[in-house]
């Protein structure tokens, strides 16, 4: 009798096991033959080789789904073991139209047209600028395909960066550590990654530096490697502190650069480093520009209407 040691990586074993081991119970139903028991953050089973090897397939099999869809639930554990071969972890609908799904399974994918065309610069265009106004899903598009190219393997981290300034508004002391006085600024790209990555795999990839969420002013000095990175809310850098992250791409680097023109909130007298970056980089082959417009607005549809009074009056 052969014993073998099958180990869940980052997985959190309650999402493959089952709450009350239900997922495990079902594993065993199927291979009757073997001992098998599941224990911290294992599977350890017994029995003949050719038993083991197969069960050793459908176990990684479910760890592969669950990595891919984030979601293991009764049906699919029992249709991944009943299937032939592994074809199922490739989607039955449309995976090409998917950036990545997130937690609980969801379905992201591109939802307008201007989205689509980050994705399409993306493939062709090692930086891209996004630029538009709230809501038209900037960020939140960035950030999927910042997490589609991680669980690819095409980059080794993620590296997520913001301008601390203050939105018109002055708030004085915060206490707390760094990341205690940074994460008020940072609150949106926690919420997209929360949204695209489970709770206990995401607070490892920021424990262990696969991703990195970090101030502007932090990337001075370092040379990014093998990274998706992306800065948000690009109108409130500086002409000096777009060019110094700009600068800052090194091999098998994927930069996306994300803003509104209309929202910058530098003191008057300074230049968004956005709009010097959009009047002298257009013409750079390999960077790509994408123009996004209130038809893209995905949030509240009053949220358009707004937007267009906005613009309105911006140009009186």
């Amino acid at each position: 009798m052969q014993e073998i040691i099958i180990s869940l990586d980052s997985n959190s074993p309650v999402d493959i096991f089952g709450i009350n081991h239900e997922h495990v119970n079902i594993i065993k139903d199927h291979f009757p033959k073997l001992k098998i028991v599941a224990r911290g953050n294992e599977f350890r089973a017994k029995g003949n080789e050719k038993e083991l090897l197969q069960f050793t397939r459908k176990v990684n099999a479910l760890i592969e789904h669950y990595n891919t869809y984030n979601v293991l639930d009764k049906e699919g554990i029992k249709g991944i073991l009943n299937e032939p071969s592994e074809t199922h972890i490739r989607a039955r609908i449309g995976q090409e139209e998917v950036l990545v799904y997130g937690t609980g399974g969801t379905l992201i994918r591109a939802r307008t047209q201007n989205q689509l065309k980050i994705v399409e610069a993306c493939e062709d265009h090692d930086m891209v600028f996004a630029i538009g106004p709230a809501g038209t899903g900037k960020t939140y598009t960035a950030v999927a395909l910042a997490v589609r190219a991680l669980k690819n393997h095409k980059v080794e981290r993620i590296i997520l960066t913001r301008p601390a300034v203050e939105a018109g508004e002055n708030l004085g002391f915060l206490p707390g550590d760094l990341k205690d006085k940074l994460d008020p600024y940072i609150l949106p790209l926690y919420d997209a990654l929360y949204d695209m990555i489970p709770s206990n795999k995401l607070h490892q990839y920021l424990e262990d530096g696969t991703i990195q969420i970090a101030p502007l002013a932090f990337m001075r000095g370092r040379t990014l490697d093998n990274a998706f990175v992306i800065l948000d809310e690009a109108q409130n850098a500086s002409a000096n502190q777009m060019k110094m992250f700009l600068t800052r791409m090194g091999a098998n680097a994927q930069f996306i650069v994300t803003g509104d023109i209309s929202q910058v909130d530098l003191p008057r007298n300074q230049q968004s480093g956005l709009v010097h970056a959009l009047r002298n980089l257009e013409n750079i082959e390999g960077i790509a520009f994408v123009r996004l417009g209130d038809r893209d607005v995905i949030r509240h549809p009053i949220v358009k209407d707004i937007i267009k009074a906005y613009d309105k009056e911006g140009k009186k």
